[in-house]
């Protein structure tokens, strides 16, 4: 019977044990699943971030990172000291410690680690082949910068204008800066890392190997061009032309004849799928866009199909490209392809490079057939009549 009953009390002890230890399995698991909410919520990046980043000259950057309904991180990126304008941010990713950022529009990325405070971010910020260190900091309403207020957008200059440059700098590039480009900065109509090849061949919507007769420094010297327009408003891109046309003449001196020759070119067509193009948006006197994310990624506002191959054969094609697609509208779309090295030698010189070519089965297609699949238009090579401008006297550029 004691035997019976110590069996019994035993028993009830070992029960008891049990039921005390998947209580306390249940409380560790809770105290987990606390702290892992915990862990998650000082994980939370959602605020104002800041850091400097040491390019050659100190830009500070302002992250401003918010999230919407469905929880998913937005984010707007800001570069203070070049402008208050604000570019979006196409994706932000918190995945354990690491923080990634996106911002295509410039063709930039970032990624680094969160502090285990969640208050810093030290990370590597990439445009181009060098990554730079940038580590940004949580601010607070007493220790965010003032972002600057962008310049009111400029309403577009009267189409009956025929404008020159009231007033235009032209100073040799700063040594070793990456890229090259036209834009404008308010009213301001700026270049950079051109040379006189690329000035003739913007102003009259030409190839470089539409060129013929330029002294050989015409296509190695390159300049920073700052040029503020004598009527007001924004120019288009025929009143830019005619004006950089004025100060070539003016300040190069340059003076030359037409010929037309058969050439080797790229003829732009409309695919037999037709073409998938997306009307634009904005009137035709708005800006018009033409501008990389990156090496093959395109994007392309409020533009004819004209302009989009005079600003392929500008900045991208290796020859003269003609527009044989009869389309007339004008048209929003991205392209996005994987260059070859024929492409993007106008940039040679600058700092920047084509990636040499490599086997990732998710790399964007070549633009022949990229053009075919996204655009619905085709690219050939073939030989053409066309226009060549030749030089018949130039000289390097008369002091400011």
């Amino acid at each position: 019977m004691l035997m019976k009953r110590a069996k019994g009390r035993q028993s009830f002890w070992g029960t008891m044990l049990m039921v005390v230890m998947v209580a306390a399995a249940a409380l560790a698991a809770a105290d987990a699943q606390a702290g892992a909410q915990n862990a998650a919520k000082d994980k939370d990046i959602v605020g104002t971030w800041q850091g400097t980043l040491h390019a050659g000259r100190d830009l500070r950057i302002v992250e401003k990172i918010t999230k919407d309904a469905k929880g998913a991180y937005k984010a707007q990126f800001f570069s203070i000291d070049q402008g208050g304008q604000p570019i979006p941010v196409d994706s932000v990713v918190v995945d354990g410690s690491t923080v990634t950022m996106k911002v295509g529009m410039i063709g930039g990325n970032y990624e680094g680690k969160l502090s285990a405070d969640g208050n810093t971010i030290d990370g590597q910020w990439t445009q181009g082949p060098n990554p730079l260190p940038l580590v940004l900091t949580r601010a607070t309403p007493e220790t965010a910068w003032t972002i600057p207020t962008p310049p009111p957008p400029v309403p577009p200059m009267a189409d009956n204008a025929d404008p020159s440059f009231e007033v235009a700098t032209i100073k040799p590039s700063v040594p070793g800066r990456r890229g090259k480009g036209f834009g404008f900065n308010g009213r301001e109509w700026i270049s950079r890392n051109t040379n006189l090849d690329d000035l003739i061949a913007f102003a009259y919507g030409l190839h470089t190997k539409q060129l013929e007769g330029a002294p050989d420094w015409a296509g190695a010297d390159l300049y920073d061009i700052d040029g503020l327009p004598d009527a007001p408003g924004r120019p288009s891109q025929k009143q830019q032309a005619v004006m950089v046309q004025k100060m070539l003449a003016s300040r190069f001196g340059l003076k030359f004849h037409t010929e037309t020759k058969e050439l080797s070119v790229y003829v732009i067509t409309v695919a037999k799928s037709g073409p998938k193009l997306t009307a634009a948006t904005e009137p035709a006197n708005a800006p018009m866009a033409f501008f990389f994310r990156g090496l093959g990624d395109l994007t392309v506002r409020n533009q004819t199909m004209k302009q989009f191959a005079e600003w392929m054969q500008s900045g991208v094609m290796d020859r003269p490209v003609v527009d044989q697609t009869g389309l007339t509208g004008r048209y929003d779309f991205q392209l996005k392809w994987t260059p070859d090295d024929t492409q993007f030698l106008q940039f040679r010189g600058t700092g920047v490079v084509v990636p040499p070519e490599n086997n990732d089965p998710n790399a964007p297609p070549n633009l022949y057939t990229a053009i075919q699949q996204q655009l619905g238009l085709k690219i050939d090579a073939t030989k053409a009549p066309d226009e060549v401008l030749v030089i018949d006297h130039v000289d390097h550029p008369s002091p400011n």
